[in-house]
């Protein structure tokens, strides 16, 4: 990455709805990942068998003195585990505040493209709406699926992913139609995230499948004279197809009418750049998933925040 210095090159790479991709093989199959992911790319080491776990989980090792889970990509995708080969890889990803390894079978470079190249698959061709496909890119010459890891690790490991316990453990709560509108494209998150939120009471949630469809949505109210009334609060994932999440902060903070919504950014990849990437688009909050808890309690003070910052204009 070319940059003068750090925050130079923070904001040259903020809000210009590109992603890097690493492309990767899987039984002869050109796979992707979010470059924002991989902490390091290691050659396979031996593996310690861990009993009574998922079939694609293979088991942990330990480098550099931390444990890390393994899980075999072509058991996940296929149901088959093939023999093991000498120049397997190990892809080591962060997210979620986690360290997981994927074994592929080799790298097979990077590309950088636009979200809006990025497609989602047909849920017809893609087990219906479930499907572990983040989206198809045309890379050089290649289709390249891009894998939902987060999905992948959900599944195999449910208590990783959001907890409704934590809403549970809030006690009573009163019912609020504050409207907020959500981007998430993820269909298994938007349907845990829009229950958590229902569950908090808040009653007045609308869910847009990628940040194109929710900035269309907040476009179309930009000259409605009862906006205020109509969004809150926005939520935002960071990766998705046609407009991630960074972009349409930037598009909403740089906006005179829509820059007083409070945005927050809910994803995975939240880290120490990342959040230096999100405060200088202007977001308001950036948390990690899977902290469904802490996410209603920040939309409680933001929201509350708002509308006293609303009736006060009004007032005047």
């Amino acid at each position: 990455m070319k940059k003068k210095n750090e925050k130079e090159g923070i904001l040259l790479e903020s809000g210009t709805n590109e992603i890097e991709i690493m492309k990767f093989r899987v039984l002869g199959e050109f796979y992707g990942i979010n470059v924002a992911k991989v902490k390091e790319i290691m050659m396979t080491e031996k593996i310690k068998p861990m009993p009574h776990s998922h079939p694609s989980v293979e088991g942990f090792f330990k480098p550099r003195q931390q444990l890390i889970t393994v899980i075999n990509l072509a058991n996940y995708l296929t149901g088959v585990t093939p023999e093991q080969g000498v120049r397997d890889l190990f892809i080591i990803t962060h997210f979620n505040k986690m360290m997981v390894a994927f074994r592929v079978d080799s790298i097979e470079g990077i590309s950088r493209i636009s979200w809006q190249s990025i497609q989602k698959p047909d849920r017809t061709l893609a087990n219906g709406a479930e499907s572990v496909a983040t989206g198809i890119a045309q890379c050089d010459d290649q289709l390249v699926t891009i894998l939902d890891f987060e999905k992948i690790v959900a599944e195999i490991s449910p208590e990783t992913s959001i907890k409704m316990e934590e809403i549970e453990q809030m006690g009573e709560r009163d019912i609020t139609t504050a409207p907020i509108v959500i981007a998430e494209d993820s269909v298994l998150l938007q349907k845990m995230i829009g229950a958590a939120l229902q569950k908090a009471g808040f009653t007045n949630v609308s869910i847009f499948n990628n940040g194109q469809e929710a900035w269309d949505y907040l476009s179309s109210l930009r000259n409605d004279q009862n906006l205020y009334q109509k969004v809150n609060l926005l939520i935002t994932d960071i990766e998705m197809p046609m407009m991630d999440g960074h972009r349409l902060t930037k598009l909403v903070k740089d906006d005179m009418r829509l820059k007083r919504i409070p945005v927050v950014i809910f994803s995975s990849l939240i880290n120490d750049q990342m959040r230096i990437k999100g405060k200088e688009l202007g977001a308001d909050e950036q948390l990690t998933k899977p902290e469904i808890g802490h996410l209603v309690e920040v939309l409680d003070t933001l929201i509350k925040r708002f509308r006293e910052s609303d009736h006060a204009l009004l007032v005047k």
